[in-house]
């Protein structure tokens, strides 16, 4: 199966029906907006800049959420499940906020940008991770709409929180920031039944380039991360009973711990602006991808 980077069925970026369109809130749980930056949790190291990360309230989000905050930056974990999120926030500490926001919705993703400008004046990193898959079922047996929520979740979610990203980095001073997409193994090699998984995967690789052209005359950079079986409560199956393979049987396949994603994503986002990590692969050293198997 792919390695989406939710752990949930439906779409992790959303929202539940009825809720507002974003409401963000802190780690203690509080109803009052922090104020910037203030300095009331566990810090590691000197503050890098204020980090987004989608789908942050598990899995490889919340990771990377950890990682960024042990580095020094101040997290805004952004995700559908308000519970959820706030035990996360409570992991990452050092003033961690949560919001919850649909990825999938403009109107949310604005709502989302717009309250991290509010409260911070700027954004330095945007982590796009939120993701789904779709059942491991035959290409011809899909329902449009299941292809369509992959879609919408996978792609459409990054392209609207990079557009918001820009308009922000661009007018806030200094100017720029950094961009890291999520694209997964699966945006160079697929698995047997995830054609729209792997169709926005290798989707996701143009909008990186894209992104990374376009966002050079503005400070901005973009980068991509493509992981293969980090060990997080998704790719359970694939250490359990199992992956479906190229050649029809199945097997256990390995995995590795997923903070070694956030160390890489705290790599890649340490760079001056004037570097940029174009793109790069971290998956488990034996697991059936290199090669023909």
């Amino acid at each position: 199966m792919p390695e989406p980077t939710s752990n949930d069925p439906a779409p992790l970026t959303g929202e539940s029906p009825g809720s507002p369109p974003c409401r963000g809130f802190r780690s203690s749980g509080a109803d009052r907006a922090p104020e910037p930056r203030r300095r009331t949790g566990r810090r590691i190291g000197p503050v890098k800049g204020i980090a987004l990360v989608t789908g942050a309230g598990s899995g490889i989000g919340r990771a990377v959420s950890v990682a960024l905050a042990r580095a020094g930056w101040t997290v805004v974990l952004a995700g559908r499940r308000r519970e959820t999120l706030e035990e996360a926030a409570a992991e990452v500490g050092n003033d961690a906020v949560a919001i919850t926001c649909d990825v999938t919705d403009p109107q949310s993703v604005r709502s989302l940008f717009a309250e991290v400008e509010e409260r911070y004046q700027r954004l330095d990193l945007l982590f796009n991770n939120a993701g789904i898959g779709a059942p491991t079922v035959p290409l011809e047996d899909l329902t449009v709409e299941q292809w369509q929520a992959v879609i919408d979740t996978n792609l459409t979610g990054p392209f609207l929180c990079t557009q918001e990203a820009f308009r922000l980095m661009k007018r806030q001073s200094p100017r720029g920031g950094r961009i890291i997409n999520n694209g997964s193994i699966s945006a160079t090699t697929p698995r047997p039944l995830s054609a729209p998984y792997t169709a926005t995967k290798h989707a996701v690789t143009g909008l990186t380039k894209s992104t990374a052209l376009d966002g050079r005359a503005y400070d901005i950079a973009c980068g991509q991360i493509d992981i293969g079986n980090a060990a997080t409560e998704m790719m359970a199956r694939v250490a359990g009973a199992g992956a479906l393979q190229a050649d029809g049987t199945t097997r256990r396949e390995p995995t590795f711990d997923a903070a070694h994603v956030g160390e890489a994503v705290v790599y890649m986002a340490s760079l001056p602006l004037s570097a940029n990590v174009q793109s790069l692969t971290v998956l488990a050293t034996t697991m059936p991808f290199v090669g023909r198997g």
